[in-house]
């Protein structure tokens, strides 16, 4: 995993855009209109792109859209330029529909997820359920007075878990892996565990720990 392609344009991609190139990736982003990314790409030094042009460039993948656009981006980028590639998904199957009491509302069910359908589209790909757990200020170098918070992630393939695992080393987390792919069912959700307290009370600095005996 030398060069990374990021799809998406907005806070959660040019943060972890800007995590990879840190630590020693060659990094490219890409946007459905890639003009909007200019003035990220002079500040950054992370070239710009169609996510078509990224995704094939890449040898793995960030997925950083909003859920709703998820499934498009990646056909935009193309299947065949995705196949074999590890895919990091970074998306959360949020509803349009306003939070109900800070509980925001998901256009899946307890018993699916958005990455398994993702999964289920683009099979010869290779997700990673990662980074979907907390606020995007903390998914590179987060740092807490309790030490090291835990990424939870999923996915059906060893081979690229393992990959996604050194780059969670690498970026300061304590990792979790949580098995397959049906595991996204449970971690997806903790994206409405972790917005709550920001919608009722308008507090994002925090993330989750994972105590064990």
């Amino acid at each position: 995993m030398k060069k990374i392609g990021v799809l998406g344009s907005g806070q959660v991609a040019q943060v972890l855009s800007k995590g990879f190139k840190k630590y020693g990736y060659d990094v490219r982003i890409g946007s459905r209109t890639p003009g909007k990314l200019a003035a990220f790409s002079a500040e950054s030094g992370v070239a710009g792109g169609t996510f078509a042009d990224v995704a094939a460039w890449a040898d793995s993948v960030v997925l950083a859209v909003k859920g709703t656009a998820a499934e498009e981006a990646l056909l935009l980028a193309g299947e065949t330029n995705l196949s074999g590639k590890i895919v990091m998904d970074a998306t959360n199957p949020i509803a349009a529909e306003p939070p109900v009491d800070g509980v925001l509302k998901f256009f899946t069910g307890p018993n699916d997820s958005l990455m398994e359908r993702l999964q289920a589209r683009f099979p010869a790909a290779r997700f990673v359920k990662v980074f979907s757990s907390v606020g995007a200020a903390f998914m590179v170098d987060p740092a807490f007075p309790g030490g090291k918070p835990t990424m939870f992630y999923c996915g059906n393939d060893a081979q690229a878990k393992a990959a996604v695992a050194k780059v969670l080393d690498q970026f300061g987390w304590e990792r979790a892996d949580m098995g397959t792919a049906v595991a996204a069912r449970a971690i997806e959700p903790l994206c409405q565990l972790w917005c709550l307290p920001g919608f009722r009370e308008n507090s994002w600095t925090h993330a989750f720990k994972l105590l064990k005996l």
